[in-house]
């Protein structure tokens, strides 16, 4: 069915059109999560504002516009002026609204112990089909590369909830599909090396971005014998390269089982045949429970059908600046490498790929990359002597003003030259303190204390300063 739809249906394409969604913390005086986004909610009183999985998350989603001329500019002032508000308004109930990969206070207990889960009937649902299908406990094991580690099981998939991120959404014409989603995943390693926010969870120094270790294992619906006979997770990067996005929805019957049965009323042959274009719901629905850190999405607005590329792969934070400028740096990538004549996914494998992400989450800015031409290379020479210039390209064919260009790009290419990301500065926030003789606890507190005064002032995350340093 998807397939003919493919071959025969009027997709939405023309210019590009943009999607941001936005995931937030919720901190409490005492700068521990804040279990409140029902009040919370309430008091923002913004549609565009929704629950998340956890009572100490909310997200905001970012309506859809094209970033021609300066609309990011627009963007930022949208974005500043809903968060502005919402912080106004979570602060009058008591809470504070914080983007970070993972909150550094959180502890094990938070995420495993029962009424962390938010109250819409859906979460429950979506735990109870997780747990169900993977039939044990949950097992987290996450080791850092000081020594430090973080070992723990769950009833639930409550460890998924500590993560919070920024998903990228791009519009595109079906037959464009697979050169887009390869584009992202050629640079899903390098963009999260130059991004990772994620440092610290239950107390514990782990990966520059744990989110992606983290979230691949709270979620995982395998149990441990059927993980070692090689059954394919459900949060996974990818195995190859695709030649259209039939592909990744063929995979998706394949290899993973309906967690949410649905069932409509709905025709789709019939609509198709009066030219109308079908809802889908639930292949919809079965999408949306695999998660590929670069998923396809298909959806309909204004009675015709579209098709998206929707990047994960980003931590929330540190600031609104930093999101900005990683949004033109991934927008910018993605179009280039997307229209070249030699595509760089022809050059190298995919399993050089999946190894630039695994250790672009691991090490951040320390990681060894492979990129075709530089063999092994750090994130920071890869972005300052490749990747930049390549970005500014794309933004330039797509219309994006030089003064716009420049604003952002600028600020990667700061983050690239002082080696500086918000997984760094908060590692090294947490060394000065625990030198100057905080315990890990009194540490992480006042570093969240500092990242907070710093992210709410708006400027770039490779500014910010180290105490005593």
């Amino acid at each position: 069915m998807f397939e003919r739809m493919l071959s025969v249906s009027s997709f939405e394409a023309g210019r590009f059109m943009t999607g941001m969604e936005m995931e937030f913390c919720l901190i409490d005086e005492d700068l521990g999560p804040a279990f409140r986004n029902e009040e919370v909610l309430e008091a923002i009183d913004d549609d565009a504002f929704v629950h998340e999985l956890a009572r100490f998350n909310i997200e905001v989603n970012v309506d859809p516009r094209t970033l021609e001329g300066d609309g990011l500019i627009g963007l930022d002032h949208d974005v500043c002026e809903a968060l502005t508000a919402a912080q106004t308004a979570a602060g009058h109930v008591g809470a504070r609204l914080g983007m970070i990969g993972i909150l550094p206070t959180l502890m094990a207990q938070h995420v495993t112990e029962p009424g962390w889960m938010s109250r819409p009937k859906r979460y429950a649902a979506l735990n109870d089909a997780i747990m169900r299908a993977r039939g044990e406990d949950t097992f987290i094991d996450i080791s850092g590369e000081s020594g430090e580690r973080v070992t723990l099981y769950s009833d639930s998939i409550g460890p998924e909830a500590a993560c919070t991120s920024v998903q990228l959404h791009l519009q595109v014409a079906p037959g464009d599909f697979a050169a887009y989603w390869n584009a992202a995943q050629a640079i899903a390693g390098p963009q999260l090396a130059l991004a990772a926010n994620s440092p610290f969870f239950a107390g514990q120094m782990l990966w520059h971005e744990t989110r992606i270790p983290l979230f691949t294992q709270a979620a995982d619906t395998r149990s441990i014998e059927l993980a070692n006979q090689g059954v394919r997770p459900r949060v996974e990067f990818g195995d190859r390269w695709i030649t259209s996005i039939f592909d990744l929805f063929e995979d998706n019957v394949r290899y993973f089982p309906a967690l949410l049965p649905e069932t409509t009323d709905e025709d789709p042959v019939a609509l198709l045949d009066k030219g109308e274009p079908p809802e889908l719901a639930e292949l919809r629905l079965h999408n949306g429970t695999i998660y590929r850190w670069n998923r396809p999405i298909y959806d309909t607005a204004g009675g015709r059908p579209h098709l998206r590329v929707e990047n994960r792969v980003l931590p929330a934070g540190p600031t609104i600046i930093d999101v900005m400028a990683n949004t033109a740096f991934y927008y910018g990538l993605l179009i280039y490498l997307a229209n070249e004549d030699r595509p760089v996914w022809t050059q190298m494998s995919f399993s050089a790929a999946s190894t630039n992400f695994r250790h672009g989450a691991r090490d951040g800015m320390g990681a060894r990359l492979y990129w075709p031409g530089y063999s092994s290379i750090s994130p920071d020479e890869l972005t300052l002597r490749h990747l930049l210039p390549l970005a500014e390209e794309g933004l330039s064919q797509w219309g994006v003003s030089a003064e716009v260009r420049d604003t952002y790009l600028k600020v990667i290419e700061g983050r690239a030259i002082s080696r500086q990301n918000g997984a760094i500065w908060q590692r090294d926030v947490v060394f000065a303190l625990e030198r100057s003789g905080l315990d890990r606890a009194a540490a992480l507190r006042r570093m969240l204390q500092l990242y907070l005064e710093n992210s709410e002032a708006n400027e770039p995350v490779h500014t910010w300063e180290i105490p005593g340093s």
